[in-house]
Order: C-alpha cells, then sequence, then structure tokens
C-alpha cells in the first residue's frame, strides 16, 4: 500500500499538489465557473471540494498508488454524481494512471489498466446519456450521429487515459531492466570474486602442501641423521628453515590477496622451476629432469603458471605418497604447447597418491590445465603413477572445453 520515498520526493509531491490545487480553483472561482460551466454556489462548493480531492490524489500518487487510485474513482463519482462538468483538476487522474503502471503491484497495474478501459467508457456515458434523458436529443432521430459521437468520445478518452498508462507500463519495463541488469553485474561480481577465492585457496594448497611435505622430509632425515652425522641433521634443519620462510613468504603474499585482491603478487614463472626442484631434492628425492625441446620463446604468463603449480602439486604427491624412487619429470616445450610428464613409482596404495579424486590436488591440477584450455590426466600405470598434462599457448583464457 505504501512505498518508501526520500524526503525530498515527499516534499515535491506535496508542492506539484499544493500548486496544481491554487491553479486549478482559479478556473472555476474567477468568475463562477467562467471557464468550466459551474453556475451555482452550491456547484462551486462541491467542485471546490473535488478540485481538493483530486490534489490530494495527485500528491499520493507515488507514496501510495492504491490510495490514489481508489481515490480518484470517489472523486469521479461524486463530480459525477452532482452533475459538475469536466474540471481542470481532472488532469490528475492521468498521473494516477501513471504511477499505477510505473511502480504498482501485478495487480494494482491491470486495475490501472482496467480503469482506464472503464473511465473511457463512464465519460462517454456521461456526457452522451444525460442529454438524451434530458430531451435535448431525439432519440428516435439521431441514433446514428449520437452513436457517431459516442464512439469518438469513448475512443478520444481511452486513447488519453492509456497514454499515461502506457508511459507507466514503458518505465516499469525500464526500472525492470535496470534492476536485473544490476543484479546480474552484482552476480558476476559475486561470481568473480568466488572465482578469485577459489583461486588463491588452491595456490594456498599448493604452497602449503609442498612446503610441509619437504619440511617433514627433511624433519625425519634430520632426526633419523642427528646421531650419526651431525652435518646433515645441519644442513636438513637449514632446508627446513629455508623452505618454511619461503612458504610464509607465500602465504602472506596470498593472504594480501584476499584482504586486496585489486593488488595481485607476483606469481611463480618457470624461472622459479630450478628453486622448486632443488626443494625436493634437499627433501632427499632423486629427481631427474628431461627438457627437451627447450623453450624458445616466453610463455604466456598464465601457462608458465599453471607449469609451475602442476609440477609442484605432482612432485608434493609423489614426496608423500610415492615409494622411494627415482621421480622423473620431462618438459618439452614446443611452438604451440608446452607438454610436461611427471613419473614416479606407484605406492602401495595408488588412490592415496591420485587423493582419491577428492579434495584440493588432482582437481587443482585439472583445473590449473583447463583454465589454459589444456587437457591433464593422472593415474597409475605400469607401476608407476604418471601426471601428464598440455597446455596450449593459443586460446589462454578460454577455460575448460
Amino acid at each position: 500500500m505504501l512505498r518508501p520515498l526520500l524526503r525530498y520526493q515527499l516534499t515535491v509531491d506535496v508542492v506539484v499538489a499544493v500548486l496544481f490545487f491554487l491553479g486549478s480553483v482559479l478556473f472555476i472561482v474567477i468568475p463562477y465557473g467562467f471557464w468550466t460551466g459551474v453556475d451555482t454556489r452550491a456547484s462551486l462548493l462541491v467542485a471546490v471540494i473535488v478540485t481538493a480531492g483530486f490534489s490530494i490524489a495527485l500528491g499520493i500518487r507515488r507514496w501510495s498508488p492504491p490510495l490514489a487510485l481508489g481515490l480518484v474513482w470517489l472523486l469521479a463519482l461524486v463530480q459525477m454524481a452532482f452533475g459538475l462538468p469536466p474540471l481542470p483538476s481532472n488532469v490528475a487522474i492521468f498521473g494516477v494512471l501513471y504511477v499505477t503502471a510505473a511502480y504498482g503491484s501485478r495487480l494494482l497495474f491491470w486495475l490501472g489498466f482496467a480503469s482506464a478501459m472503464v473511465g473511457a467508457l463512464a465519460i462517454t456515458l456521461y456526457l452522451i446519456v444525460p442529454p438524451l434523458i434530458a430531451g435535448g436529443w431525439s432519440l428516435m432521430g439521431a441514433i446514428e450521429a449520437n452513436l457517431l459521437v459516442g464512439v469518438t468520445v469513448f475512443f478520444s478518452a481511452a486513447l488519453a487515459l492509456l497514454l499515461s498508462w502506457t508511459v507507466g507500463a514503458l518505465v516499469r519495463t525500464a526500472l525492470r531492466a535496470r534492476a536485473n541488469r544490476q543484479a546480474q553485474e552484482r552476480a558476476e561480481e559475486e561470481t568473480a570474486v568466488e572465482a578469485e577465492r577459489n583461486r588463491i585457496a588452491r595456490d594456498m594448497h599448493d604452497v602449503v602442501a609442498h612446503s610441509l611435505a619437504v619440511v617433514i622430509a627433511q624433519a625425519d632425515g634430520a632426526r633419523y641423521a642427528a646421531a650419526a652425522d651431525p652435518q646433515a641433521a645441519n644442513e636438513a634443519l637449514g632446508a627446513i628453515s629455508t623452505t618454511a620462510r619461503s612458504a610464509l613468504s607465500d602465504v602472506r603474499m596470498l593472504l594480501t590477496q584476499l584482504r586486496h585482491s585489486q593488488a595481485d603478487g607476483p606469481q611463480p614463472s618457470i624461472a622459479d622451476l630450478e628453486k622448486l626442484y632443488a626443494q625436493v631434492r634437499g627433501a632427499g628425492v632423486d629427481l631427474r629432469i628431461d627438457v627437451d625441446p627447450a623453450p624458445t620463446q616466453e610463455a604466456p604468463a598464465s601457462v608458465q603458471l599453471a607449469v609451475y603449480r602442476i609440477l609442484q602439486e605432482a612432485l608434493t604427491n609423489a614426496l608423500r605418497h610415492g615409494s622411494g624412487g627415482a621421480v622423473d619429470v620431462a618438459l618439452a616445450w614446443h611452438p604451440d604447447r608446452v607438454h610436461l610428464n611427471v613419473r614416479n613409482p606407484a605406492p602401495d596404495a595408488p588412490t592415496a597418491a591420485a587423493g582419491d579424486g577428492r579434495g584440493h590436488g588432482l582437481i587443482g591440477m585439472r583445473e590449473r590445465a583447463q583454465l589454459v584450455g589444456g587437457t591433464f590426466e593422472a593415474g597409475p600405470r605400469e607401476g608407476e603413477f604418471v601426471v601428464t598434462a598440455t597446455l596450449p599457448f593459443a586460446g589462454v583464457g578460454m577455460g575448460a572445453r
């Protein structure tokens, strides 16, 4: 029933209603209805009251469209009951029909349309029937003329009333389109934020899982070597310290991204692979690297990041779940794509190495490949656990296909 309005909107509507009332009254009191045909004091009083009512309806039209529509119908019936001629204040009807279509509920929307049609019929009957009843026209001798006048009056009134209603319907459509567009933009922003958080979560998993795997391996080695070879224990502790500091720096960078998504920190690239290999070798893994052919051009940054993260996760899985044998990494940098392959002896529980298809491990690697339009496969093969991925340089950013 009531729509919330801002203070300035209420002020504007009140001022418009007051000015509308004053202007309308001038046309019916100077002199008695000279402009409207109101020729008695009683009719003049009723006309002023009706004008005040229409002014009120105009003032509350945006605040309460249903109340305004009901009020103009009541006033129109009073006007016809007292036999008043058309008044300047009847113009308020157009403003009320406009808001029923623009701001009203679905029911009020169609009530406004029905009011326009019924109102046009009422205007026609009010202007045609009383003269016939009073004998001003010959009912039998001027049927065709009366019919023509009636049809003309009806269509003219309907056109005028429906025009204001139609304008309101167009405004309603524009408002809904704008609301839908804003809702779509908010949904797209939320989707982008969620995608960014998922990306950061994968990065966080990659950093923490890899670093902790290296730390655990070094810590176990230091514990066993402490008594027999103190120097080896010191080297292991140094590797633990270096790995932990690097992980802490990466985690801080990712947390900064969470707080300030517009200021992304530096992402790892293929230039950081040697550091990754050194960490894995420092954990006691026999890591063998084969790059053939070598890169002849700089790959897109997204492909470099995907290569780094996939290798990081694959080597982390080999470190955590492998059976302790050598790990082979093969990289083939072709002009239009890069192919990587990581092989290590299959563990006793292959599903553990594969992450059983759940969590961030294999899912994260697969998403990394798909984000740049590539392919990814992982699983046991002939006694080994093999991770393969092909990442194209063309079509970067196309996402999964």
